[in-house]
């Protein structure tokens, strides 16, 4: 069994030169914490330099969002902009290519650099994409991507001039087994923080637990602080199967290319005051992506617009809603679970 305690991001808007050195700063300071060599340091500074100068040069508002995934090593740098979006995605790709009088070795040396690569465009949308940088140098084949996309993705943003994040998720797995957390403490700040924190160490002490009672445990555990909604996800892939807890505005939704279903828990917030839990199941349909997020992003959104991004890295289906639905004033987690292959 392994359980990955949820990272949070940093964002770094791109708007003037000066943006993108503070963000290779930043990524410098997070490879000497890591460990990394000059050569390891090097290739996530290129990767961070050319998706931040891309931003800057070619996109309408758009921003870095920067992580450390403690588990495997690995540095998550997340590109998001508002358009206008890549005209020929492959041919800028490749080395050598270029619209703007630059030596055009832009996404083509961030493919080659990382160790995980995805990327989505459209027009006039806009794009997203995602590179992971790691210890080990990338396979000469190229980036993984696409159908080796990792399983869940996710993305974790403190609320707008807060420091510290007042939401949490985790993952547990356990062989074709997922149990998945995500809370989000009252309000924002150290204390929702304190809240959240507290639910996912109740979550990391018996996540596999059944999961009623694992929300009345949180529910005690929780009482110290100002409390949280909270959302519990068993997900089944060999069944096919998704069971659920919760309480609060987590929001929950499957999807597919035939299906969209919401997943409703009940009112109340943990650790103050919730009604006994009830568990409820639904179908994980082949192809199913299932998406539990805070209320930092708007509840109404169409699923059409993630129909092409189903079997692609699900930190591109988070990138996505992100940029779209955000409120833009509250602590903001996405966490997407894609269905291995059956």
């Amino acid at each position: 069994m392994e359980i990955v305690q949820g990272w949070v991001h940093r964002a770094f808007p791109c708007d003037e030169a000066s943006r993108v050195g503070e963000v290779r700063r930043y990524c410098a300071q997070l490879a000497q914490q890591l460990g990394w060599d000059e050569v390891q340091a090097g290739r996530l500074a290129i990767v961070v330099n050319e998706l931040g100068v891309n931003l800057l040069r070619h996109a309408q508002r758009g921003p870095l969002l920067i992580a450390a995934r403690a588990h495997d090593a690995m540095v998550e740098v997340i590109s998001i902009d508002e358009g206008p979006g890549i005209a020929n995605l492959q041919q800028s790709l490749q080395d050598g290519y270029s619209t703007g009088g630059t030596p055009g070795t832009g996404l083509g040396a961030v493919r080659r650099l990382a160790n995980e690569f995805d990327i989505h465009s459209a027009r006039p949308g806009g794009t997203v994409c995602v590179a992971r940088v790691g210890r080990d140098a990338p396979s000469p084949f190229g980036a993984r991507r696409a159908g080796e996309a990792p399983l869940f993705g996710a993305i974790c943003l403190p609320a707008p001039g807060e420091m510290v994040c007042g939401d949490g998720w985790a993952v547990a797995s356990d062989g074709e087994l997922l149990r998945l957390v995500v809370a989000d403490g009252l309000g924002h700040g150290p204390e929702a923080a304190k809240a959240a924190h507290a639910a996912l160490g109740a979550f990391s002490g018996a996540p596999f637990s059944p999961l009623p009672p694992q929300l009345e445990q949180m529910h005690s555990q929780l009482r110290t602080t100002r409390g949280a909604a909270v959302c519990l996800a068993h997900l089944d892939a060999s069944q096919g199967l998704v069971q659920y807890a919760g309480a609060g505005n987590i929001s929950g939704r499957i999807i597919s290319g035939v299906a969209d279903k919401s997943l409703a828990t009940q009112h109340g917030t943990v650790g103050v005051q919730i009604r006994r839990p009830d568990e409820n199941r639904a179908e994980w349909i082949d192809h199913g992506l299932v998406i539990l997020h805070s209320d930092g992003l708007n509840t109404r959104w169409d699923s059409a617009t993630l129909m092409p991004l189903l079997q692609r890295d699900p930190a591109l289906v988070a990138a996505l809603l992100l940029r779209d639905h955000t409120r833009q004033r509250d602590d903001t987690t996405v966490v997407v679970v894609r269905r291995r292959d059956t």
